[in-house]
């Protein structure tokens, strides 16, 4: 078997080697990556069927995301919200720790689009002791989200380190890792990654697909390596225009992440980044799949659709209505547009 390394090495830049694969004119594409860098490593390459399908339109640039006038470059002030270098600390009990500057593949709706990948992003020894540091000084943080870039293209010794470090203060009791590792460059995951992972309990998984052809069966064992070693994953999609814009798409998506024994966490309507306005949904879109999902697929299936607040306000949850009036009697509908009704008890509060 090929091993991650060489499949991540073996991964296409430019738009010269993308033009080798497909028949596309590369010139646009070279504007887009003189401001927005590509990587598509081998094994997601091998994914895309055809110019324009579902996962080339997450992989390969668009000269759409240099005519976007309406987004910004950090749509969460997340530079705002960080005391130190790579650490956000937007919530009063955790922070948001960036901790490897790239990506197996690089996404084009990225909400760090500015800097990942990028020399723009500056992730070494010092970043890494001075977040820690901070973290030390700050015990009403109890949780600590690693991000980047992707953490798990870490090399398993780097890794474990800076999880033994975390580990090391006291008033750290859950880590969570985001990656779409198991998505992009499942072969990653390997059996000593596992082991690594499981000597840090309690440590949570988010890992991100978008598409139901992205749960392959590498991605199968990946996730299957992850849970049985005792790892909770979720998944936190993003609501793409051309991508997954419909419940028939996005209801196979959630139903085939739980047959892997991965809970739908969140589907994020598309941040405000800049770049990626062409992506962007009306979010009465989102409202609407939910609605279709809601009672039509399994409970576990039904991610909660949010919105993550631009400045740094948070993640707002966007949900159906489903009540009507609200009194004596609660009256409502249920999934197949019913009315139903619902004795109260009690004053409203």
């Amino acid at each position: 078997m090929t091993h991650w390394k060489d499949i991540l090495q073996d991964s296409i830049t430019t738009a010269t080697e993308l033009a080798q694969h497909f028949s596309v004119d590369s010139t646009p594409l070279e504007h887009v990556l003189a401001t927005y860098p590509m990587r598509i490593n081998s094994y997601y390459l091998k994914l895309i069927h055809s110019v324009d399908d579902p996962l080339w339109k997450q992989a390969v640039p668009d000269p759409a995301e240099l005519c976007d006038t309406v987004c910004m470059e950090d749509p969460l002030g997340e530079e705002n919200l960080s005391p130190v270098p790579n650490l956000v600390h937007k919530y009063p009990d955790r922070v948001l720790f960036l901790i490897h500057s790239e990506c197996a593949m690089y996404c084009r709706f990225c909400t760090r689009k500015r800097k990942v990948g990028t020399a723009r992003m500056q992730i070494n020894e010092k970043s890494i002791g001075l977040g820690l540091q901070y973290i030390q000084e700050h015990p009403a943080i109890r949780e600590v989200l690693l991000s980047g870039g992707d953490p798990l293209l870490l090399s398993d010794q780097r890794l474990d380190d800076i999880l033994c470090r975390l580990r090391a203060i006291p008033s750290v009791e859950v880590i969570r890792i985001g990656t779409r590792v198991p998505c992009s460059l499942p072969m990653r995951v390997t059996k000593d990654l596992a082991k690594i992972l499981k000597k840090h309990h309690p440590l949570y998984i988010n890992t991100h697909f978008n598409h139901p052809r992205e749960l392959t069966a590498e991605a199968e064992k990946a996730c299957t390596r992850l849970a049985d070693a005792g790892i909770p994953l979720g998944c936190q999609s993003v609501l793409l225009k051309g991508v997954n814009d419909t419940h028939k798409t996005l209801g196979k998506l959630f139903t085939g992440l739980l047959r892997l024994r991965v809970k739908p966490y969140y589907l994020f309507q598309t941040d405000l980044t800049r770049g990626t306005d062409h992506f962007r949904t009306h979010t009465s879109t989102g409202i609407a799949i939910m609605r279709k999902l809601i009672g039509n697929i399994s409970g576990m299936a039904v991610p909660t659709f949010a919105l993550d607040a631009p400045g740094g306000n948070g993640k707002i949850p966007l949900t159906p209505d489903y009540i009507t009036r609200s009194g004596t009697d609660l009256e409502f509908l249920n999934y197949l547009n019913k009315a139903c009704t619902y004795p109260e008890n009690g004053d409203p509060i």
